[in-house]
């Protein structure tokens, strides 16, 4: 198809936020389709992209087994870095609505090295989460139509490697498709999705509580506000445990700032919206776990949530005794919803950030094109797509246990770029912050906590995956396999980006995408 470069041109720069905002220092247009997204949009994207009930199904069992009843405290305590971190988000996008997010901003802050390594983390942590969302898609559609045919077989046939494979490449091309053909095709989705799994939980959450205490679950347990107590987990390893499993999910919320270039107000709506989704999301999360706490309790037996035949997929197990077998049915297809919802809009963040890393010539300047009728990214969201499908099978052929220690260190990826954006918001705004007690609060305090939480998170799963014993058990010449294959991909970036400061010199000196400081801001 023909497409347009959206590589810069003279005078083609654009200032974000406020009057007399920084400096334009080179941030640029790139042709996506200005005002395609409001308020409500940009939250629903934010919400689908984090997935909430593929991520309490997946999750729920394997955080319950390492800090007990306290996991709903251990909820709240993954949500406030992530809270902190999106205060960082939102001031920086005050001034710089561009949708390179973390990779422009921290260019601006710390210059082109640590910038592009920024980029590179999030970007091989989306193509992880793509890979593992079309995964479990996959999953569930056999499984589903198992429960809807009544017929094993037809459920059975996700155990086929082959036929896992071609229908896992099958959701990540209807996925790529909708991303291609813009964000007004991607929000009128995403209502649909996210609205039903919403409602679909909500519904579950009710009847679990109603359902809590009878004699037909026989571990129920009874509230108490002890479970929201970060300082009764029995040991501090197992809560950084469980912190870096409730960190994971929470991510996906700055896809609402990835999409401001196409989003109405594009200064503020999409801060805004990354607050809201952040909000129904602990929401959730809270609701959930209280719920099935109350309902099963946390132990490793029968139905507990820390039952490790159960563990893996909380719902399955939980959604006939809960709902009986017809709404039940609704779980299974929810989940399935979560995980396409989430397969389609994961596809923003990576796509523009490969767009914008390409416009400044960080990136070869094929990436920059966006299409002339959908205004989108088209080149980086096939090519996005095409990373995924191949990753994942190559990983799926290679062993189930390299697929799933990739995963495990996929958080890694995560606190890795949060916290680089939270301490670049601190040092992008050092001159600003003694101005007033907001500036201070919002731009220093809050982002300068949360990256510095990310930091231990993220130093300490790093020394946790050393051992063999973290993930599958698998290693390398004695050494984790989680930590080679989590520090091999940062230093796999660390590579390209060596041989793209050959190809492209002038970004990597600072000529394209310059390194500054604002000037003075002044408040709407």
């Amino acid at each position: 198809m023909t497409q347009l470069d959206a590589r810069p041109k003279a005078g083609d720069t654009v200032r974000g936020g406020s009057a007399g905002a920084a400096q334009d220092g080179g941030v640029q247009g790139k042709g996506l389709g200005g005002g395609s997204v409001g308020l409500l949009g940009s939250a629903v994207i934010g919400i689908s992209t984090v997935a909430p009930v593929y991520c309490l199904t997946s999750t729920l069992g394997s955080t319950a087994g390492e800090v007990g009843l306290q996991m709903p405290a251990v909820f709240l305590a993954g949500f406030l870095p992530m809270l902190l971190v999106a205060f960082a988000y939102r001031e920086l996008n005050r001034v710089m609505p561009d949708c390179g997010t973390s990779f422009t901003w921290t260019v601006k802050a710390f210059g082109p090295r640590v910038g592009w390594m920024c980029g590179w983390g999030l970007v091989i942590a989306t193509i992880i989460v793509l890979s593992n969302l079309a995964g479990v898609a996959t999953s569930f559609f056999w499984l589903l139509a198992g429960e809807v045919t009544g017929s094993d077989a037809v459920a059975a046939l996700d155990d086929s490697k082959p036929v896992h494979i071609v229908t896992c490449l099958v959701f990540i091309a209807a996925a790529t498709a909708i991303s291609y053909r813009g964000m007004t095709a991607t929000k009128g989705v995403q209502y649909a999705l996210v609205g039903l799994q919403l409602a679909v939980l909500a519904v579950f959450v009710v009847m679990a509580f109603a359902k809590a205490g009878s004699v037909d679950f026989p571990t129920s347990a009874s509230f108490s506000w002890s479970w929201m107590n970060p300082f009764a987990v029995q040991s501090f390893a197992a809560f950084t445990a469980g912190l870096s499993l409730s960190i994971f999910m929470y991510w996906g919320w700055d896809t609402c700032l990835t999409a401001n270039e196409e989003t109405v107000g594009s200064d503020r709506t999409p801060g805004r919206a990354a607050l809201i989704s952040m909000v129904v999301l602990v929401g959730a999360y809270l609701a959930t776990a209280v719920a099935a706490q109350m309902l099963v309790g946390s132990g490793d037996t029968g139905l507990g949530l820390a039952n490790p035949e159960t563990s893996s997929n909380v719902f399955a197990e939980l959604a006939g005794p809960v709902m009986g077998p017809g709404l039940g049915v609704l779980l299974f297809v929810a989940v399935l919803a979560s995980a396409a919802a989430s397969l389609q809009t994961t596809f923003i963040p990576v796509a523009r950030t490969v767009l914008a890393m390409s416009t400044y010539e960080a990136l070869p300047a094929s990436f920059a094109r966006v299409h002339p009728r959908f205004k989108t990214p088209g080149r980086a969201t096939v090519w996005a797509g095409v990373a995924t499908g191949v990753f994942y099978t190559v990983m799926t052929l290679l062993s189930e246990n390299v697929l799933v220690d990739t995963i495990y260190a996929l958080g890694l990826m995560i606190c890795f770029y949060y916290a680089l954006t939270a301490f670049a918001c601190v040092w992008y705004f050092r001159h600003e912050l003694t101005r007033s007690s907001r500036d201070f609060l919002f731009k220093a305090l809050c982002p300068g906590v949360g990256g510095v939480l990310l930091t231990a998170v993220f130093a300490k799963t790093l020394y946790d995956m050393w051992d063999p014993a973290y993930g599958s058990g698998s290693s390398v010449l004695g050494v984790g396999s989680v930590f080679v294959i989590g520090v091999g991909l940062l230093l796999l970036g660390a590579v390209l980006m060596t041989v793209m400061s050959r190809l492209s010199p002038a970004f990597f000196r600072g000529e394209v995408l310059t390194k500054e400081t604002p000037s003075l801001v002044v408040e709407d």
